[in-house]
């Protein structure tokens, strides 16, 4: 039995603020050992269940955060960017489960940190649905036959995971308080809380349906400056239907994937001429 996860740090126990999550920040270092030890709970969960093999994908920022050194021995770590999977590279049609960790709100949404895989991006549509990280990564795991069986994080983004992922495990670990605060877990209970629930995930993993993947998906995404928006354009086949909006269909979750790592990587180069620009005034 193999189970996948992906790890993502804004939606971990103790982290609420942007100095935590970015490299560099004061609170950079604090914010690796919360996220390493939740990873080591959700994978002595899978292990104490069964599962024979876990592999974890870094899935914050640079995607390498994780304390390599202080991490559970046994499991596999899929490290580094860019990954053409993105938070999703490392998982295969066999595996039994996926589990969600630290994950966090959609971007719009009033969670702590809430985004949708870049700040370039203001919102995300599929089919006409508001969706973030969560729904695009369950997507892609659906695909491939996998269903989601844990995910961790704010309120806002575990409402969210009981309407996407019926049966799944659900970890609250803090409340939303705002984007730069929560009313958090202290640590060692939201850990031992992961663990608990990533063993049930397991033991249960059979128990769980996969959603159905449309063969067409239309794919909106709003930008947070026109400029973005230029940028994107370099997509092929991508339509501008506004100032800041693009529109595309993609075929397969996989493409949906590719595209939105596409997008985040060209709309970085436009978030950063603006702050050149910014800087020259």
């Amino acid at each position: 039995m193999r189970v996948f996860i992906s790890i993502d740090m804004e939606g971990v126990a103790g982290v609420a603020t942007l100095d935590q999550t970015v490299r560099g920040g004061n609170g950079y270092p604090r914010a690796q050992r919360l996220m390493t030890a939740e990873a080591n709970a959700a994978i002595r969960g899978a292990f104490d269940a069964g599962a024979d093999e876990v592999v974890i994908n870094d899935s914050h920022g640079t995607m390498d955060n994780l304390l390599q050194d202080e991490l559970d021995p046994y499991a596999q770590v899929v490290i580094g960017a860019p990954k053409a999977l993105s938070m999703m590279q490392g998982i295969t049609p066999g595996d039994a489960v996926a589990f969600f960790v630290g994950y966090h709100a959609s971007a719009g949404d009033q969670g702590t940190l809430a985004h949708s895989f870049s700040g370039n991006f203001t919102q995300i549509r599929l089919d006409g649905h508001p969706v973030g990280e969560l729904e695009i990564n369950g997507l892609y795991a659906a695909s491939l036959g996998v269903p989601v069986g844990l995910v961790t994080g704010d309120d806002i983004v575990c409402a969210a995971a009981e309407k996407a992922f019926p049966g799944a495990q659900v970890v609250a670990v803090k409340e939303a308080a705002g984007f730069q605060s929560a009313s958090s877990l202290h640590p060692t209970v939201a850990a031992e809380r992961i663990r608990l629930a990533a063993h049930e995930a397991v033991i249960t993993c059979a128990e769980l349906a996969c959603r159905q993947v449309p063969d067409t998906i239309r794919v909106e995404i709003d930008f947070a400056s026109p400029l973005a928006c230029d940028y994107a354009m370099s997509v092929p086949e991508a339509r501008r239907v506004g100032g800041r909006t693009m529109e595309r269909e993609v075929r397969s979750a996989t493409d949906l994937l590719r595209l939105i790592s596409a997008c985040v990587y060209l709309t970085s180069n436009a978030a950063r001429e603006t702050a050149a620009v910014a800087m020259r005034r």
